[in-house]
C-alpha cells in the first residue's frame, strides 16, 4: 500500500467536527524511533482522552531531507502500533500554493522583505537569541548594493507574545530581541516550517498541539504568525523530548533505532512510563486493540513531566 492510499482509518460517520482536533506532524527524514513515538503516543492519548479527531501529517516541506518510502514506514508503523488516525494525511510537500496565498497576504500589508545576507554573515554579526543568531536587521530597509535577495522574513516588533504551555508553563519571547526577522521563504526556495506550520494548522482546523519540546522555543514564532494572519491560535502542550546518553534528541542524526514493531505492547509501555503515565498490564504483547482503551482512560497530562528533556529507555 502506498503512501497515496492512505486516508481516513476511522469508521466514524458523523460530519460533525469535534470540538478537540490534534495532530502527529513527523518530518519523513528515517524510521519512526522512540523519541517520534513519545510525540505519537501523547498527540494520541491526548486526542482521544478528549473524545477527539487525531490527523497525521508528514512535514516533508523540506525535500533535501525527506528519504523516500520513509512517510509510508511511518503509516505502516503507527498502523503496527494501532494507532488510528482520522481523514486524509496531508504532505507538506503538496501544499506550495497554500503557503503562496498566506505570504501574499503578508506582503499586501507590507510585512515581507527580501534578504541577501548568508547564513555565515549573520553568524559574523549576530548576537546569540533563544534559537540561534538574532537577525539584525541587516536588510530591512533594501538589499545591499550589487546584492541579489535570497530568502524572505517577516517584519518583527518587541511586542511580547506570551502564551501558557499545558505542560512547560508560561513562555513569552520579544520576537524583535531574541530572535530578530524570521525567514518565511528560504533561499533554496522552500518556504520555511514556521509558515507552513501555521497555515496547515489552520487548514485542518486543529485545536491542540502536543508535540516535543525541542518546538517550544518556535512557538511564539508562530503565534506571532497567527495573529498578522488572523488565524486562531491553538492550545500547545510540550512533550519532554527523549535524549541519548550524550544529552542529544533522539534523531536519525544521532543514530536512534527504530521501533521494534514485532513487541508493540512493550514499547507502548515504555512511551507511557516516559510520559509519566501508569503502564498498562493484562495484554498480549501483540493486543494494542486491549492496551489502548485502558492506556486512553488512564491518561492524564498533568502528570507529563514539567522538563524539556528526559533520558530514553536503555
Amino acid at each position: 500500500m502506498g503512501v497515496d492510499s492512505y486516508s481516513s482509518m476511522s469508521s466514524s460517520s458523523s460530519t460533525a467536527a469535534p470540538a478537540y482536533r490534534g495532530r502527529f506532524a513527523p518530518s519523513p527524514t528515517g524510521p519512526l524511533h522512540f523519541g517520534s513515538l513519545v510525540a505519537a503516543a501523547g498527540s494520541y492519548l491526548d486526542a482521544r482522552a478528549n473524545k477527539g479527531a487525531w490527523l497525521v501529517r508528514m512535514e516533508d516541506i523540506d525535500q533535501t531531507r525527506t528519504v523516500p518510502g520513509a512517510a509510508d514506514a511511518i503509516l505502516r508503523m503507527l498502523e503496527t502500533l494501532g494507532m488510528a488516525w482520522d481523514e486524509q494525511v496531508i504532505h507538506q510537500s503538496r501544499r506550495d500554493d497554500a503557503y503562496a496565498a498566506a505570504l501574499d497576504k503578508l506582503k499586501k500589508r507590507g510585512l515581507i522583505y527580501p534578504c541577501s545576507c548568508s547564513r555565515r554573515e549573520i553568524a559574523d554579526s549576530a548576537v546569540g537569541g533563544i534559537d540561534g543568531p538574532v537577525y539584525p536587521g541587516t536588510c530591512r530597509k533594501g538589499l545591499l548594493a550589487g546584492r541579489a535577495a535570497r530568502a524572505e522574513r517577516v517584519l518583527t516588533n518587541n511586542t511580547r507574545i506570551e502564551f501558557t504551555d499545558t505542560i512547560q508553563g508560561r513562555i513569552a519571547h520579544s520576537l524583535e530581541r531574541q530572535v530578530g526577522d524570521f525567514v518565511v521563504k528560504r533561499a533554496d526556495g522552500y518556504y520555511a516550517y514556521q509558515l507552513a506550520v501555521v497555515v496547515d494548522d489552520k487548514m485542518q482546523g486543529i485545536t491542540d498541539v502536543v508535540r516535543g519540546a525541542d518546538l517550544l522555543d518556535s512557538t511564539t514564532r508562530q503565534i506571532y504568525l497567527q495573529q498578522l494572519l488572523k488565524y486562531p491560535t491553538p492550545r500547545y502542550a510540550h512533550l519532554p523530548v527523549a535524549v541519548n546518553v550524550l544529552g542529544e534528541k533522539l534523531s536519525k542524526q544521532t543514530l536512534a533505532a527504530p521501533i521494534d514493531g514485532t513487541q508493540p505492547v512493550a514499547v507502548l509501555n515504555a512511551a507511557l512510563n516516559f510520559l509519566g503515565q501508569d503502564t498498562v498490564s493484562g495484554c498480549g504483547p501483540q493486543d494494542v486493540a486491549a492496551f489502548w482503551p485502558r492506556a486512553i482512560a488512564g491518561w492524564k497530562l498533568g502528570r507529563v513531566p514539567k522538563q524539556r528533556t528526559l533520558s530514553a529507555p536503555d
